[in-house]
């Protein structure tokens, strides 16, 4: 049996990016939240599945009542990662239409959305490891400085798509 000739497949970009005049650096920020969005959202909704998993086999440590600020930190890590991941797949899907965010503020926008993804879930996480008398674990002290983080990106990218687009050539001027 013949082997089919193989070609090469190339995927175009998608319309709105050619529309925007999408340059290198905001298709590497695409292409980075992209991936680390759908990854993180297998991750944290696999994480939702594991303690569904956990509850309907009556996991001790996880539902007894002793255990009970265990089982919030955990489903409050995989409800905030699970929407920050959607939150990376929304910044990608907008960045080519943020004109005024320029490159600096592209790339503090950008690892400030990766590490509060990281970090807060993480922090919850975390925190349902080593829970002392009801409290959660340090790893809690995660949660702030993630929520900083995360609000400083959502501020920028609001102010951002706030303020008029810059035009890219001169708008000729109406004869009256």
């Amino acid at each position: 049996m013949k082997e089919p000739a193989k070609v090469p497949i190339s995927v175009p970009a998608p319309p709105t990016m050619i529309k925007a005049g999408m340059n290198r650096d905001i298709g590497f920020y695409v292409h980075r939240h992209l991936v680390f969005g759908w990854w993180a959202l297998l991750v944290f909704l696999s994480l939702g599945i594991l303690l569904e998993v956990f509850h309907g086999f009556k996991i001790g440590w996880y539902l007894d009542v002793s255990n009970e600020t265990r089982r919030l930190m955990w489903t409050l890590g995989h409800a905030h990662g699970t929407l920050l991941a959607l939150i990376n797949l929304a910044f990608a899907a907008t960045l080519g239409m943020l004109q005024n965010l320029s490159a600096r503020l592209r790339s503090v926008v950008s690892g400030g959305f990766l590490a509060a993804t990281l970090l807060i879930p993480g922090g919850f996480i975390l925190g349902g490891f080593g829970i002392h008398s009801g409290d959660p674990g340090l790893g809690i002290l995660l949660v702030p400085l993630g929520a900083v983080f995360l609000l400083s990106s959502v501020f920028l990218v609001g102010r951002s798509a706030l303020s008029r687009p810059i035009p890219k050539e001169p708008v000729p001027k109406r004869k009256a």
